[in-house]
Formats: C-alpha cells, structure tokens, sequence
C-alpha cells in the first residue's frame, strides 16, 4: 500500500491538498473543487479504479463531495474528498464523461441542491414531482414544516 500512495503522490503531483493512508486498504485524497473531475477521470481511467459511489455531506462552509473508488486488483478503496463552497454550489460534472457517475449526481443534485455543470439531465430521481422546487432534504437548512403531505405524492400517474 505504501508503493501506491508514493505512486499515487508522484502522478497526481500539484493536484491534490492533501493524500493519506488512513486505514490499511484506504486511501484519501483532498483536492480543489476544479480539481476533483480530474484526479476522479485520472483514477477511473488511468488508474483502472471503478466507481462505489458518490456521498454529499451538508458542513457549514458547503457541501462535501466523497467519490468513492475502488481498486479490486489491489482490494484498495481510494476516496476523493472536495466541498462545494456556499453560495454556488457547482461543480464539473463527471457524468458527462464517465456515464456510470450521472445517476448520483443527479441524487446529489436534487437531495443537496449541488449543480453538476454540463450534466446532461438533471431532472428528479427520488423526488415526488410535487415536492417543492428549491428545497433539498438533506441540507441542514430543510425545516419538515416547509412541506405537507401532499407535496411527497407523485402527480403523474
């Protein structure tokens, strides 16, 4: 695992804040918001990682972005952390060049109100239809109160 994390340093040299080993199969990196497609898009297609999943977490500067990788041949996992300062929360998407991220983007999107510049559909995922537009349920800010019953059923059928 060492020889990957020195691996790791020497070609993501000047991308990323932060690298670390933090359990015996993990490794994290911290990078710029500008910089996230591309450590991510280095890792998928470079570095023969698949993607687990994307995490969107609500702090108080904006919301944290995890990508969750995994490198089977070397059963590691690699996590690139990067926030989405307030107010524009935007970021790059990486759907629109690797098509297996555009389904968590779009629940980051509608659960955390992060824009994903140049996806190509960000349209509800999870969501009633008649759920209030500019609310997001796992922001911090989300008050219950600000929706009734009746804006969770769907209206299409």
């Amino acid at each position: 695992m060492k020889e990957v994390l020195k691996e790791l340093k020497a070609k993501l040299k000047g991308e990323f804040l932060d690298i670390a080993q933090v359990r015996n199969n993990r490794i994290y990196i911290k990078v710029e918001l500008d910089k996230a497609p591309k450590v991510v898009e280095y890792l998928f297609f470079k570095y023969k990682c698949r993607l687990c999943t994307a995490t969107g977490i609500d702090t108080r500067e904006g919301i944290e972005i995890i990508y969750h990788l995994a490198r089977d041949d070397k059963n590691m996992l690699i996590n690139v952390k990067t926030l989405v300062p307030y107010p524009k929360l935007e970021i790059d998407s990486i759907g629109k060049k690797i098509p297996a991220f555009l389904w968590i983007e779009r629940e980051i999107s509608e659960m955390l109100g992060v824009n994903f510049k140049g996806h190509p559909d960000l349209r509800r995922l999870l969501l009633a239809e008649s759920f209030p537009k500019g609310k997001y349920p796992l922001r911090k800010d989300f008050k219950h109160s600000d929706v009734t019953e009746k804006d969770y059923e769907r209206l299409s059928k």
